[in-house]
């Protein structure tokens, strides 16, 4: 899997979750339990994963949906 954005931020991780699921694109939020361990104040940032073969498709749907700022770099393959 790849990471597609990384932030602590509840409501990009909402509308991420909703986009990805709207396509039927698989993804995981990881870094969940650490973020529920410090109390949900915001200081562990959230990942958003996406397969490797659909990580382009799914680097093109949030940059349609205008979240381009939140996305990870692009690897190197």
């Amino acid at each position: 899997m790849e990471e597609l954005i990384r932030t602590s931020d509840l409501v990009t991780i909402s509308f991420v979750e909703a986009l990805l699921k709207d396509t039927g694109i698989a993804y995981l939020v990881a870094d969940q339990a650490i973020s529920a361990i410090e109390g949900m104040i915001g200081s562990f940032p959230r990942r958003v994963l996406v397969d490797a073969d659909e990580i382009i498709r799914a680097r093109r749907l949030m940059t349609d949906a205008g979240l381009a700022h939140e996305l990870r770099p692009e690897r190197r393959r």
